[in-house]
């Protein structure tokens, strides 16, 4: 099964996601998203896939949160893309994707959904 984790090393979550994959025998594809973040298509992409809005992949802690004003629940979708194109560490983490579907892995123990 291939297995592709956008991945931010300096969260508990996405380790702890990683660390389930790994579990299972599979060395998953690692994309660190915020040196490689993905393009604005593919995001909307894996959030559609995942079931979210763009504000449910939204990370909303963080100085960069506030200073965007992003919490207004007047900004559209397309604006909050834009957002976290424009600044990768707004993307909420991690994303999983495998052949069964796309999850925000948020408890980690989520992956088991697409194992």
């Amino acid at each position: 099964m291939a297995i592709t984790i956008y991945h931010n090393n300096a969260c508990s979550n996405s380790r702890g996601a990683l660390a389930l994959i790994r579990a299972t025998g599979v060395e998953p594809d690692i994309i660190d998203y915020l040196k490689n973040p993905p393009s604005r298509e593919r995001l909307a992409e894996l959030i559609q896939a995942a079931g979210l809005t763009a504000r449910g992949a939204m990370r909303d802690k963080g100085a960069l949160y506030e200073q965007l004003h992003l919490a207004d629940p007047a900004l559209s979708d397309d604006a909050l893309l834009d957002a976290m194109s424009a600044h990768p560490e707004l993307i909420n983490r991690p994303f999983v994707v495998t052949d069964k579907g796309v999850r925000l892995c948020r408890p980690p123990e989520t992956v088991h959904q697409i194992l």
